[in-house]
């Protein structure tokens, strides 16, 4: 081997180094832009579970900050984080739709673009005693009258809202005309939909696999493009529905912060992903990996908000 080469060796070995102790005495704050019991809130904690369990930071806090589809902890993380290297905003797909529907004067532009680390299919659910049984006999009630079909979800714009509004247009309703009831957290939101306050729900199915399970809830339909192994619910596309999405979630850095404490926090949360105890974790919330990081990732985060604002665009729900 040369000396160059074994030079080479030697300063990406002390970078890495450098990189891990950088992190090691870390005190993180993950922030939640939500209330507890929802996705990103789980997301959050997720990240705190697996951080702590491998030793990656001294401690890590998850702090929640609910409101407006995460447009209030995205404003109050940019005003006050700006230029702290140790904190991480839990972020994705609902974001960038709130954004736009709650004409926030901030932006995801304004963060720093660590990482996509998620991906999610959605479910929708009915109460275990609703008549409803299948996709197609929501369907019918949407025709007959789509007022008096009722939707829960999270936020207003996010993926939840924007699949109700698919939804009710692949049926050959007027998507415009969606009944939609915004939840800020997950609890909100199946206690309506247990209570029989809706007609439906909305979520990853992840976040009511129990529930279904335990033959609480009925799920109807998934948004996959095929079945998904091991979960026993017919695709929408399968009962003639032509609906598929995904809800994908990313960690955004603080506005401002140098280009060395970004590096600190990729090489964070690369570690995290790589790591046995966050893969358990996928598995057990049925989430699947879509790590994406670096230039990637920011290229990613400017395409899905022009794929999200035509969407909210053709269902009605934005204008420009």
């Amino acid at each position: 081997m040369s000396l160059s080469a074994v030079c080479r060796g030697l300063l990406v070995a002390s970078a890495t180094l450098f990189a891990t102790s950088a992190f090691a005495q870390m005190e993180l704050k993950v922030i939640a832009p939500a209330a507890p019991g929802g996705g990103w809130d789980q997301t959050a904690r997720s990240i705190q579970q697996a951080l702590v369990a491998e030793k990656l930071v001294r401690n890590a806090q998850v702090i929640n900050i609910p409101g407006a589809g995460g447009t209030v902890g995205l404003a109050q993380f940019v005003n006050s984080a700006k230029g702290d290297g140790n904190q991480l905003m839990v972020n994705g797909f609902v974001m960038v739709g709130a954004i736009l529907m709650n004409k926030s004067p901030v932006s995801i532009d304004q963060l720093t673009p660590i990482a996509r680390i998620t991906e999610e299919t959605q479910v929708m659910v009915v109460p275990a005693n609703s008549p409803i049984k299948t996709a197609q006999d929501l369907a019918a009630l949407v025709k007959q009258d789509v007022a008096k079909v009722t939707f829960a979800g999270g936020s207003a714009g996010g993926v939840d809202h924007i699949m109700a509004a698919l939804f009710v247009g692949a049926v050959g309703a007027e998507a415009s005309k969606v009944n939609y009831i915004a939840f800020s957290g997950g609890g909100e939101s199946l206690a309506a939909i247990l209570g029989g306050k809706v007609t439906a729900g909305i979520s990853g199915y992840g976040e009511y696999e129990g529930q279904i399970k335990a033959g609480k809830l009925r799920a109807i339909g998934i948004t996959a493009p095929q079945r998904i192994p091991g979960v026993d619910v017919p695709t929408f596309k399968e009962q003639n529905v032509d609906l598929v999405i995904t809800n994908w979630r990313s960690v955004m850095g603080a506005p401002g912060i140098t280009a060395a404490q970004k590096q600190v926090l990729n090489d964070l949360v690369e570690k995290m992903v790589k790591s046995a105890a966050w893969k358990d974790i996928l598995k057990q919330k049925g989430w699947d990996d879509a790590y994406l990081s670096g230039d990637g990732f920011a290229k990613f985060l400017k395409d899905e908000q022009a794929r999200v604002l035509n969407v909210l665009k053709s269902v009605g729900l934005a204008k420009s």
